[in-house]
């Protein structure tokens, strides 16, 4: 005789409640938050600005940063801007006219012949150089750091499917070349540990130069998969168009890109003429979008499950563009650090403001799908 058996409905899913459903954000949403911050880094020397910027980029990757090879792109570009900053400041002590009065140290100095008339290696070091390098190797470093941040939120996968269709032969180039460094070192991870595995010492330089065939060779492997598995897709294929609609589609194109950069150009540079900021920068981008539309029919391509942008792609695209628009129309000669007289660096604070807000992805943004919600207490297993 068979038992009545009782299913109980589980509690329904609490969407509307307030709990927000795991997923990623938008990848051109993190790339634009990232080089928003990458601007602002452009246009100040002060550490404190500077140091805001970091500290902003390091808790957002530490709370919406993917368990993934790719995802220690943030580590390493920290390490290579301590490098940067290493050899600017060397460079503007050792070869750099010594700018102030306060004398920090005195280097041999070397002659060097006529022809290299106004340089110097070595001689006097002032407090005043050896600061000037330190910002602007920590300006640099912030830069790199912020291209670094990008590539550990988010995969480049989900960025190629968001590059449109007239641009996505360069997509792949640009994202190709933005993730070849993170797999190499995620490669020279596996390969230093296999070593240590089989008792090779690995704190010399020529156990670097022993594995680095390895590694190499597994991303010619990783390349040539990619090549295959592209080309057993049909990837490259191209709408009939006619060669005078191309010329016009190029055309449109490359002037809505040049005005772009002319744009920028008169933007960052306070010398510029008015009609070569926003009037020339808003032209060039409608061309620009006009061209790529035009030129997107050719190369018909659909995507699977597209990626939404909803309010928390909007509130993060936001944030970058106004931390970028607040050190765009600040005063520069507020944001750059004085070095005569030499003093503490000035907190400038609509800038500040500017970049504590851009720590709103942090919290605003949904949990990442491998981070679910706890178990509500009455639920079964």
């Amino acid at each position: 005789m068979a038992l009545p058996i009782t299913i109980r409905p589980g509690p329904a899913p609490a969407v509307g409640m307030g709990r927000r459903l795991p997923r990623s954000l938008h990848p051109l949403a993190w790339w634009a938050w990232a080089l928003g911050l990458l601007v602002a880094a452009s246009r100040t020397t002060n550490p404190l600005l500077l140091g805001m910027i970091l500290g902003v980029l390091a808790l957002v990757v530490a709370s919406r940063r993917p368990e993934a090879a790719w995802s220690g792109a943030f580590s390493a570009a920290l390490r290579l801007g301590v490098v940067v900053i290493v050899a600017r400041t060397l460079m503007q002590v050792v070869l750099g006219d010594p700018v102030g009065l306060h004398a920090a140290f005195w280097l041999p100095e070397l002659g060097l012949p006529g022809w290299m008339a106004g340089v110097r290696l070595g001689g006097m070091v002032t407090w005043e150089s050896v600061l000037i390098g330190l910002t602007e190797g920590l300006r640099l470093g912030t830069m790199i750091a912020c291209v670094g941040a990008a590539n550990s939120l988010t995969p480049p996968s989900r960025l190629l499917r968001s590059v449109p269709a007239a641009l996505y032969e360069v997509g792949v180039a640009v994202v190709v070349a933005l993730t070849f460094a993170p797999h190499l070192l995620s490669d020279a991870r596996r390969v230093s540990a296999a070593r240590r595995l089989r008792g090779h010492d690995e704190r010399r330089l020529m156990a670097f130069a022993r594995s680095s065939g390895p590694v190499l060779d597994g991303g010619l492997e990783r390349s040539i998969a990619l090549a295959a598995a592209m080309d057993s897709r049909g990837y490259g294929r191209a709408g009939q168009v006619s060669a005078r609609a191309r010329r016009t589609q190029a055309g449109l194109v490359l002037a809505g890109f040049v005005g772009v950069l002319v744009g920028l150009y008169g933007l960052f540079d306070a010398a510029a003429p008015a009609v070569l900021g926003w009037p020339m920068l808003a032209g060039g981008a409608v061309l620009a979008v006009l061209g790529l539309r035009a030129a997107g029919r050719r190369s018909p391509r659909t995507a699977y499950r597209p990626d939404p942008w909803r309010a928390p792609e909007w509130l993060t695209a936001g944030t970058g563009a106004l931390v970028a628009q607040t050190f765009i129309l600040w005063s520069p000669t507020a944001l750059m650090l004085s070095t005569m007289p030499l003093g503490w660096p000035p907190l400038v604070l609509g800038p500040a403001l500017a970049v504590l807000l851009t720590a709103g992805p942090a919290f605003w943004t949904p949990p990442l799908p491998t981070s679910m919600p706890p178990r509500p207490s009455g639920d079964r297993p």
